[in-house]
């Protein structure tokens, strides 16, 4: 499917953005030798998302956290585990302390459901729809701020929100030349090593910065080990109306497999356990395989120009490209060889039907297209026009690299090979009016269209895989807010999203689309000590693909379409300032999730549970932040999460409760300003966990029905499956600007 000519053209093309020197001769009809000071840069940089980003008088619910919020705690853990704080958010990491993979869940809804775009542009997978931070390590360090948008939010790019839209914005162009070098490490032998750079504007006009970062860790849970190499590099053209930006930025991953959870029992015997990788020698002995890894490359070219035209009118044109590849190996004991098309052999007058092997599971994908918006502005009006067409090439293919014994097979053979082709098409419209010094209405409508086929070859499951499906949707958004004083806001709204199913559902099964209707209620209050945001929310699912709990064989979740459900829960933060040196940032989320008349199919039968709760949606959300800075420069921050119980499947049963838990991090920063050599030098500290919590903040849970079982219906086999995180442990560390 690396199709012809045209795309190799669009693939060379991107790789020569990366070099950074081509927009120089086309943007110098715009230059202008008037210089513009850092706040007017940063407007232009935020004008690349301004079209999908909620502004402060919209009528949804959002959170906003800065660069500098970002960096106190940024010493090596993914972007999930930074957000953990956020009203409604529950986070989790496999490997159990916050490097390799990572995931966050919004409002009960997993991060499939929570659509990422970065400058804009989607970075969910288009078939998984999931979103793998293991994979642009250190990212942190390369965003300017970003926005968690709470339900619907408003239209974007990219697969249809259903939980929450994280909006990120990468690095703004730096008025001054910089430097810094920073280093950490902690627990677990983790090491986190970033250089960064800019050259400030040259000449009014151009700068160059780029990131180099590498991260290893041990991880808490055994073997669970990740090695994370990135880079960031972007060249900027900008005067007083063109902002032209050329970025790359991609990662590699190598992590020891650490996806497959532990039954109850490991968990309280040897809560470290990881059964990955696991075989018997032929002394009968237990052995790991030590290559029993995920092996992974994502690089991502964006170009970017905007333009202001006057006063009101202003563009936004994006072209991307994102080139993934790589695999995951497993040692395989006693595999069948119909299994890999082997032909059985003969070896001393004993036929061989079985042998141990080494196989390696690939996906090969290639992300391209555009985006773009068109925005009017005037003292009443803000009207944008926005879109994108994208399309997604993905191969699914397995090799064996080794086998006991290789009958008949040849090197790269493939012993499964499926195809995918994703494109997708969507406009919005979005609009807010100012009635008076007290109203405003928001309105926003978006036409989403999606194609997506197989070829028909063999999945991983090694049976033909053959999809064409098709989909348009319509989702319309409306809102009001009034403006009740200086100090106190009013909003309402409503929001219809549409969703598509991913790979993993059409593998196991016939799914239908998912539509939500997302009903906010909110108020808003900010005055000089106190910033309070109250939000009611309803969500109404028809057809929700709601996780059943299982994971399939490569640790993916596995959802089924759940009828009737809903969501109903009041979200409250605050930011108290107590006192010029002490603040409290508390939030709190209450909620009960539900599948109405939920059904499930046993032995052929269609039984009727009943309401059941809605899995991994737990009814209670707290987190807190205490602030305390005693003197300039020094801040101690005490932080706090509680998650209540939850369950892992929609039946509600107890062996698939996860408990609750609270635990509590510690994080110091202080910065020195030395006379010389460095502008600063920022010292962290981070502890977390620091009562020693055991705790599991995630897992599965599945089922079994007896085949010719004379009671239908009625289990007779479950089982669950944890993932527990680490117990009290640090990460110290030091940044040094120039």
């Amino acid at each position: 499917m690396k199709s012809n000519f045209a795309f190799l053209s669009i693939r060379l093309f991107f790789k020569k953005v990366s070099v950074l020197l081509f927009f120089i001769a086309s943007t110098s009809v715009f230059a202008q030798e008037k210089e513009k000071d850092s706040t007017q840069l940063q407007k232009l940089d935020e004008v690349l998302i301004s079209a999908i980003r909620v502004k402060e008088g919209t009528p949804m619910t959002y959170s906003n956290v800065s660069k500098e919020e970002l960096n106190k705690r940024n010493l090596g853990q993914d972007i999930p585990i930074l957000l953990n704080y956020l009203p409604s958010v529950v986070t989790t990491t496999d490997a159990g302390a916050g490097v390799g993979y990572t995931g966050i869940r919004v409002r009960g809804s997993d991060a499939t459901r929570v659509n990422v775009t970065i400058n804009g542009i989607p970075y969910n997978d288009s078939e998984s729809h999931g979103t793998f931070w293991v994979n642009l390590g250190d990212f942190a360090s390369s965003v300017e701020s970003l926005q968690l948008q709470r339900g619907v939010g408003t239209s974007t790019n990219g697969s249809g929100a259903f939980g929450a839209s994280l909006n990120i914005l990468t690095d703004a162009v730096s008025e001054k030349a910089n430097a810094e070098i920073a280093s950490s490490i902690g627990s677990f032998n983790t090491f986190k090593n970033t250089v960064k750079f800019s050259t400030g504007k040259l000449n009014n006009h151009f700068e160059v910065a780029g990131r180099l970062s590498k991260i290893t860790s041990d991880g808490y849970i055994d073997r669970a080990e990740s090695e994370l190499k990135s880079y960031f590099l972007q060249g900027s053209y900008v005067d007083d109306n063109t902002l032209i930006k050329a970025i790359t930025f991609g990662g590699f991953e190598r992590t020891y497999q650490s996806w497959f959870g532990i039954d109850a029992a490991t968990l309280e015997s040897d809560r470290t356990f990881n059964p990955a990788g696991v075989y018997t020698d032929e002394n009968g002995n237990t052995q790991f395989y030590d290559n029993e890894v995920d092996n992974y490359n994502q690089d991502h070219y964006q170009l970017h120009w905007n333009q202001r035209y006057d006063n009101n009118w202003s563009s936004n044109l994006a072209f991307h490209y994102t080139y993934g590849r790589g695999y995951f190996e497993q040692y395989k004991e006693d595999e069948d060889f119909s299994t890999y098309g082997f032909t059985p052999i003969v070896i001393g007058g004993e036929t061989i039907e079985t042998t141990d092997l080494i196989r390696r599971r690939w996906l090969d994908n290639d992300f391209y297209g555009t985006t773009f918006s068109l925005n009017y502005k005037n003292s009443k009006t803000d009207i944008v026009f926005g879109g994108a067409y994208n399309v997604y090439e993905g191969d699914h293919f397995g090799e064996v690299i080794w086998a006991q014994f290789a009958s008949n097979s040849e090197i790269r053979d493939r012993y499964y090979d499926n195809s995918a082709k994703k494109t997708e098409f969507n406009v919005f419209s979005k609009a807010t009016f100012k009635l008076d010094g007290k109203w405003s209405l928001y309105g926003d409508l978006q036409v989403r269209s999606i194609d997506y086929s197989t070829d028909g070859g063999l999945n991983s499951d090694l049976v033909n895989f053959s999809v064409e499906d098709n989909f348009t949707f319509f989702n319309p958004k409306v809102g009001a807010t009034y403006q009740l004083n200086q100090d106190n806001t009013l909003y309402a709204s409503y929001a219809r999203a549409n969703r598509e199913p991913n790979r993993t559902d059409y593998e196991n099964g016939n799914p239908e689309p998912e539509e939500l209707n997302d009903f906010e209620l909110g108020w808003r209050h900010v005055s000089e000590r106190t910033v309070l945001n109250t939000n009611v929310y309803y969500m109404g699912y028809n057809n929700q693909l709601v996780l059943t709990g299982a994971l399939d064989d490569v640790g993916a979740p596995i959802r089924a379409n759940s009828g009737k459900s809903y969501r109903l829960g009041l979200e409250v933060d605050a930011q108290i300032k107590i006192s010029d040196k002490f603040s409290v940032l508390p939030n709190i989320a209450i909620s009960t999730n539900k599948n109405v008349d939920f059904s499930r199919t046993l032995n052929g039968e269609l039984i009727t549970i009943g309401n059941t709760n809605i899995s991994f949606s737990p009814d209670v959300i707290i987190g807190n932040m205490l602030q305390f800075n005693p003197i300039q420069n020094l801040q101690f921050v005490f932080l706090s999460k509680y998650v209540g119980e939850q369950y892992m499947s929609n039946f509600d049963v107890e062996a698939s409760k996860l408990d609750s838990y609270f635990v509590n991090d510690f994080n110091v920063t202080y910065e020195i300003k030395p006379k010389s050599i460095f502008k600063s030098i920022v010292l962290s500290g981070l502890v977390n966990n620091i009562f020693n919590t055991k705790y599991v903040s995630n897992g599965y849970y599945f089922t079994f029905d007896v085949p010719n079982d004379p009671n239908p219906g009625v289990t007779t086999f479950d089982g669950a499956g944890f993932y527990p995180q680490a117990g009290t442990n640090f990460l110290l560390g030091a940044t040094f600007k120039f």
